[in-house]
């Protein structure tokens, strides 16, 4: 166990690009920094100790998931989520706000009450407000908490995200409340103001003086190009506490995380490397794989040269390209164990060269490859 109380510290920059340290009870967690999704209490095909192997620090759960299946009273049990799942690590959970809106066909937003909407799975009934997240992700006992806030949609009504930013900010100031004093423990807000540079300033500034551990930028990912999320966190940049972590919010491709990176961001999460897994793609250092192709039926080199984890070398790419077109599930155990070993690698190097001040030269050489 690390220092109890949460804590995080700025070690050194090169530029925007930020090398520092998060402090949590469950222990250290360097920055810039990776966290595989483990949506519904794991990480899909992948055991926990290998994700830990792989150099992850930290994970990800989702509260809307959980509060479905399997539901607070069966992790309380377990005294939380950590022993629930047997996982040693940090776990941040998201306030479940983004999957109400995407995964629910009958929602109703009530400023008062919340988000009202039927479940995914079977249309039951459930009233999600910032209260009601707050206690279910300390009922997890999670080491950072988010903020229940709206996540709007991609679009350019500047009213409707104007309208939207008032909910989230209302709803950080309630969320702070039901946190409470939990120095061992985390709360963040989240930046909304879609891609409007002053509305995202304007929620800023809000959630800067309701005081948060963190600051998380939300609502992006949601449709829009790399070049205009870029530009919001250009328009940023100068103005998120230097003091505070700060997290990009499921983002993203490898040449996401290096763009963010340039522009002072912290912490990342994507389901992109455990979903591309899954289905044939890989990421590797020359670029992206589609193992399935026929063009590697009979190629017997590896997956990856640069790959030394797990003897993951050893697994050609005829013998992947085999298991993945016969739909052998130990092709989904491979594949995704190797993207976010890729994904914990690329963390790595980003950390090194900011901390040698050539982070400048590595994302000129790998931005536009990766």
């Amino acid at each position: 166990m690390s220092s109890k109380k949460f804590s995080f510290k700025v070690i050194s920059k090169d530029h925007y690009a930020r090398l520092g340290i998060i402090h949590t009870q469950r222990g250290k967690i360097h920055t810039p920094a990776f966290m595989p999704v483990g949506t519904q209490a794991t990480v899909k095909a992948v055991f926990i100790d290998d994700i830990i192997k792989t150099g992850s620090e930290i994970i990800l759960a989702n509260t809307y998931h959980l509060m479905l299946r399997p539901g607070l009273e069966r992790i309380k049990i377990n005294n939380g989520l950590h022993k629930f799942m047997n996982c040693k690590l940090p776990i941040l959970t998201d306030s479940g706000g983004f999957q109400v809106m995407s995964l629910s066909k009958l929602n109703k937003i009530d400023k008062e009450k919340g988000a009202i909407f039927n479940s995914h799975i079977d249309g039951k009934k459930f009233i999600l407000s910032p209260e009601e997240s707050i206690r279910i992700q300390k009922g997890i006992n999670s080491d950072i908490v988010m903020v229940m806030d709206e996540c709007p949609k991609n679009t350019k009504d500047k009213r409707k995200i104007k309208d939207s930013l008032d909910l989230s900010m209302h709803w950080a100031r309630r969320s702070k409340d039901a946190f409470g004093k939990n120095p061992n423990k985390a709360l963040f807000g989240i930046v909304q103001g879609g891609l409007f540079n002053d509305l995202r300033l304007e929620s800023l500034e809000k959630l800067v003086n309701i005081n948060f551990d963190g600051y998380a930028l939300g609502g992006l990912a949601v449709g829009e190009t790399q070049y205009e999320m870029l530009k919001v966190l250009d328009a940023l940049k100068n103005y998120m506490p230097e003091n505070k972590p700060r997290y990009l919010m499921g983002v993203g491709t490898p040449s996401d995380i290096l763009g963010a990176v340039r522009r002072g961001v912290d912490m990342f999460d994507c389901v992109l490397p455990t979903r591309s897994g899954r289905t044939g793609l890989a990421f590797t250092w020359n670029g992206r794989i589609n193992i399935r192709n026929s063009k590697f039926k009979y190629d017997n080199t590896p997956l990856d040269k640069s790959c030394t984890k797990f003897d993951l070398n050893k697994y050609s790419k005829n013998y992947l390209n085999h298991l993945f077109n016969t739909n052998e599930i130990l092709a989904s155990m491979l594949l995704t164990l190797h993207n976010i070993n890729f994904y914990q690698e690329l963390m790595k190097s980003i950390r090194q060269n900011i901390k040698k001040g050539t982070f400048e030269r590595f994302h000129r050489k790998y931005f536009n490859k990766l």
